[in-house]
């Protein structure tokens, strides 16, 4: 127990290992150098990638490709920037949970250890995956250039009076964007993952109010009154949980909502235009990669989304028939603020659900067979 109440945030279980990789990179929680040899390199060669795209004569499918990697560059970069920029606002929010873990882990109640349990293995899994789908990703960037018809570098870039497919530019170029590879990965899969188990938290605290309000039949008395206020509290502080998440997410999940949309059009168009089978293979491997992301994403926030609502439910299962008519109020008023569901919006608008991620799948579908029609 004592172990668990001197925990640092790092160490909470529910993050995996996705705290320790954005602390070892500086991105929360220490300032060294090491943030600046992750980011400055983005930076630099995102600017040259743009350059690239708008001076390039090669091919179509190098141009759609470059441009899909720059999209994921910028991407990539903003989601570090974010974190820099606003690292103390993160670990406020982050310390604001790890109390409230805390409060969980030290439960006596048997089925909420299951539940926080089941949350942190989820959370954990998700994120080897997503770990796993990033590094497959990061193999199939260097490698894609082995399998083409001409000489070309992973990410394009332009380098002034320089002619980056000779030697020995080329082998140096190749090199270097071998070895930023992982260190995107670890700043793009890292962000996905912390702000899924913000979700899963959220969701956890969701199911917690629900188990407390399911069995309020076995209480008696006044203790009936005072669980359903510890509820109303507890939903107070979920609410305001959320609204944190909101306030350091929306914007990014609106710019990633577009990004989203525009990569996974092209990766669709260069599905088609794929000059081998290993391109096809590798062109698939974004796809699932950029596709895989969002979508967890958005189911976690669509299950937030239902299981706040949840809550009222489970409030009116309970035996309220059988309390007097003062706690019947109490419980009407937790009804009545169950009845609109907490949800992680994007823009600080729209809620973020599987609806709108169809909504989008059926805008990108539209986009695409028009370019396949013109191109065609």
């Amino acid at each position: 127990m004592d172990d668990v109440q001197t925990m640092s945030t790092p160490e909470m279980p529910i993050f995996g290992q996705t705290l320790h990789l954005m602390k070892f990179w500086s991105l929360l929680f220490v300032h060294n150098w090491r943030r600046y040899v992750a980011l400055t390199p983005f930076a630099l060669i995102n600017v040259t990638q743009y350059v690239d795209i708008y001076l390039s004569s090669e091919s179509l499918d190098f141009i759609i490709r470059n441009v899909y990697l720059a999209v994921l560059f910028t991407n990539t970069f903003i989601r570090g920037v974010q974190l820099c920029v606003h690292r103390k606002r993160y670990e406020r929010f982050l310390e604001l949970l790890k109390g409230y873990y805390l409060q969980l882990l030290n439960s006596s109640d048997l089925h909420i250890g299951r539940l926080v349990a089941d949350a942190t293995r989820l959370s954990q899994y998700i994120g080897r995956i997503n770990l796993l789908m990033g590094t497959c990703t990061c193999v199939g960037f260097v490698t894609y250039p082995i399998f083409g018809s001409e000489r070309v570098l992973p990410y394009g870039m332009y380098v002034p009076g320089i002619d980056k497919y000779a030697s020995p530019y080329y082998e140096v170029f190749f090199v270097v964007q071998v070895i930023m590879a992982p260190m995107g990965c670890c700043m793009y899969i890292p962000y996905t993952n912390l702000v899924v188990t913000f979700t899963l938290f959220a969701i956890l605290m969701c199911r917690v109010l629900q188990h407390k309000l399911r069995t309020l039949q076995q209480l008696r008395g006044i203790q009936v009154r005072h669980e359903i206020i510890w509820c109303i509290r507890y939903q107070v502080k979920l609410a305001g949980l959320v609204d944190a998440i909101n306030e350091l997410t929306t914007n990014l999940h609106l710019l990633e909502f577009l990004c989203f949309g525009a990569m996974l059009c092209v990766l669709l168009f260069s599905l088609i235009i794929a000059q081998t089978i290993a391109q096809t293979i590798i062109v698939i491997f974004y796809m699932v990669m950029i596709f895989a992301n969002s979508v967890v994403l958005y189911y976690v926030a669509n299950e937030l989304y239902f299981q706040s609502f949840y809550t009222s439910i489970a409030a009116y299962e309970s035996n309220w028939i059988d309390l007097d008519i003062e706690t019947q109020k109490i419980l009407k008023f937790l009804i009545m603020r169950s009845q609109k569901p907490l949800a992680i919006l994007v823009g600080g608008a729209y809620p973020m659900n599987l609806k709108m991620l169809q909504s989008l799948l059926n805008f990108i579908y539209s986009v695409f067979t028009l370019l396949r029609r013109v191109y065609g």
